[in-house]
């Protein structure tokens, strides 16, 4: 259940996110709620290798680079899933900022009602 509740949560983001950043577009409501599985998975799979592949880089630059990679990881999605779309990386990078401010605030309502 608790999955399921975070992967609605997710799309409610993208959802969000997509009406904020004009770069980026969706077909449907499904293929956005596809675009929300894939990004989960992808966090949860791939992101865990790039983040310790560019661990020196993210040293480096104090963190920063965790923007590019969660850019990254929402260019992949954009192009695993049809119907989802990035027109340009920089609308990743803001895709990406938005998104994490979403996700901080949806994860302090989640500590919050437990």
């Amino acid at each position: 259940m608790n999955l399921i509740i975070r992967w609605i949560v997710n799309t409610l983001a993208l959802f969000i996110v997509v009406h904020i950043v004009p770069g980026f577009t969706y077909g449907t409501i499904v293929s956005l709620a596809i675009a929300a599985a894939v990004l989960g998975l992808l966090n949860a799979v791939v992101k865990p290798i790039l983040f310790v592949l560019t661990l020196p880089l993210t040293v480096i630059t104090l963190g920063l680079f965790l923007v590019v990679l969660n850019a990254i990881m929402l260019e992949l999605t954009a192009v695993l899933v049809p119907g989802f779309r990035i027109h340009g990386f920089v609308w990743a990078i803001a895709g990406a900022i938005v998104l994490g401010l979403i996700s901080l605030v949806t994860s302090r309502i989640g500590r919050a009602r437990e």
